[in-house]
């Protein structure tokens, strides 16, 4: 069984380890008939997709789950929902067709807003990053810090403007990025295409960020994401462009 969830307010603070943990417990709770690896410790089949950073909201998160025998998916996703906490919310559940899941997961939407930065001023290094070649970042990583482009896996990054602000901020300006990132390696996140309008346009925002995954999936030649549970169905896109 596939599921999608997402991690909404507070609980966006909450690390993969954790919600792992908490959602092995919302399975047994909810009476799910798990299967299990073999060996001396036998641990759940469950496969997490790209999950989001800790402190990440997201709308768009997959994982699959090995089961003994058929189940309704209606009825799992609503027991999920029902033992996971308000926050951690099981949005929709598919019975798993061919191929895997994380090959149908190439590239992510996302949306960032910048409390106390204008429309315009994010404009002006939106266009800077735009137009170099490649935008070089330093991050820590396993395998030490490393240098890498931060702009070759941008494939859609805009400056949108809402109908209304953001509710947590509504006494400043607040722009609003939306990006669409190809799945590379080392993967760019987010914070790293941050950094880059640092480097390109010395844009320095003045309080964190709050960013939210808005979809995962495929990357279709229009530049929108193809929902990896729609296989089956009429193969409809969410996010990008």
């Amino acid at each position: 069984m596939r599921l999608r969830y997402a991690k909404r307010g507070p609980l966006r603070f909450t690390s993969h380890r954790d919600f792992a943990r908490a959602f092995e417990r919302a399975l047994r709770r909810a009476g799910v008939p798990m299967a299990y690896s073999q060996g001396f410790t036998p641990h759940p089949k469950i496969s997490y997709a790209s999950a989001a950073p800790t402190g990440v909201a997201s709308e768009a998160e997959y994982l699959e789950v090995g089961l003994r025998e058929p189940v309704d998916p209606a009825a799992l996703r609503a027991a999920l929902d029902a033992a996971l906490s308000p926050g951690l919310d099981v949005l929709e559940a598919v019975v798993a067709t061919g191929g895997s899941l994380a090959d149908r997961i190439e590239a992510a939407h996302w949306r960032i807003e910048l409390p106390g930065v204008t429309p315009e001023v994010l404009g002006q290094a939106v266009s800077a990053f735009t137009a170099a070649d490649e935008v070089l970042v330093e991050r820590m990583t396993k395998q030490g810090r490393r240098t890498f482009d931060a702009r070759a896996a941008v494939t859609v990054i805009d400056v949108i403007m809402p109908d209304e602000m953001p509710s947590e901020v509504p006494a400043v300006p607040c722009a609003i990025l939306e990006l669409v990132v190809r799945q590379v390696t080392p993967a760019v996140r987010p914070d790293d295409v941050l950094s880059g309008l640092r480097v390109v346009a010395d844009l320095e925002p003045p309080v964190s960020p709050r960013v939210t995954r808005l979809a995962q999936g495929t990357l279709t030649a229009q530049g929108a994401i193809a929902d990896p549970l729609e296989a089956g169905r009429d193969g409809a896109t969410i996010g990008g462009r």
